[in-house]
C-alpha cells in the first residue's frame, strides 16, 4: 500500500510498524468521528479497516490510564488519546515522539487521496 511505503521510506521504520502506527491513528479517528465522516476517510483510504485491525491493543498501565482519561472528556480526553497512542507505539517498539512524525505523513497521504475536506475531517479527529 502506498501509505505504508511512504511511512517506511520517510521514517525509516518497518512495514509492520507503519501498518500498526497508522492503524492506531485511524482507529482513534474512527472512535472520534461519526460514521458519515469516517466513511469519507475510509473511501480515501480503502485499506483503512485492515490498517485498524493491525493496530496493537493498548496494554498495561498506560493503556488503562489512556482509556480512563479518554472517558473523562475535554482536555483529559485528549491526554487519554495521546497516552493510548503512546502506549500503542511503544508496543510497536517506537518511541512516543514518532506519533508526531506519523501524523504529517498520514495527513499528506489522505489529502492526496481525498482532498482538503477529507484531510480536515481527519485533522479534527487527531487533535
Amino acid at each position: 500500500m502506498e501509505l505504508i511505503q511512504m511511512l517506511t521510506s520517510q521514517l525509516g521504520i518497518t512495514a509492520e510498524q507503519a501498518q500498526g502506527g497508522s492503524g492506531l491513528l485511524f482507529k482513534m479517528a474512527k472512535e472520534k468521528l461519526g460514521s458519515d465522516e469516517f466513511g469519507q476517510v475510509a473511501r480515501a483510504v480503502p485499506d483503512v479497516e485492515n490498517l485498524i485491525s493491525s493496530a496493537p491493543a493498548p496494554s498495561g498501565v498506560s493503556g488503562t490510564l489512556g482509556g480512563l482519561a479518554s472517558s473523562l472528556g475535554g482536555g483529559a480526553g485528549q491526554l487519554g488519546n495521546l497516552a493510548s497512542l503512546a502506549a500503542g507505539f511503544k508496543n510497536l517498539k517506537l518511541d512516543s515522539g514518532m506519533v508526531g512524525k506519523f501524523i504529517p505523513v498520514v495527513m499528506s497521504f489522505v489529502q492526496s487521496k481525498g482532498g482538503d475536506a477529507v484531510k480536515d475531517i481527519l485533522a479534527k479527529a487527531l487533535k
